[in-house]
């Protein structure tokens, strides 16, 4: 399972990702080979690019964002 912190919220495209879950919120790619760029808390940019179907989910905790992920969802 993947898991990084950010300070920043990330934009979901709408034509790429769908909230499938408010609690706790849960993203799911509904297209092939769809980034996110993610800004971790020490500032370094990471990119990640995920399969259709993939689920990221997103907590809010004290001044950052928890995201989540399982390894099998990205591509390689």
């Amino acid at each position: 399972m993947g898991l990084m912190y950010t300070k920043l919220y990330l934009d979901f495209e709408p034509e790429e990702w769908t909230q499938i879950s408010a609690n706790p919120t849960t993203f799911q790619s509904i297209k092939e080979n769809v980034s996110l760029e993610i800004m971790d808390t020490s500032t370094n940019s990471c990119r990640l690019q995920f399969k259709k179907g993939a689920k990221v989910n997103l907590l809010r905790v004290v001044g950052k964002f928890r995201l989540t992920w399982e390894d099998a969802d990205l591509v390689e």
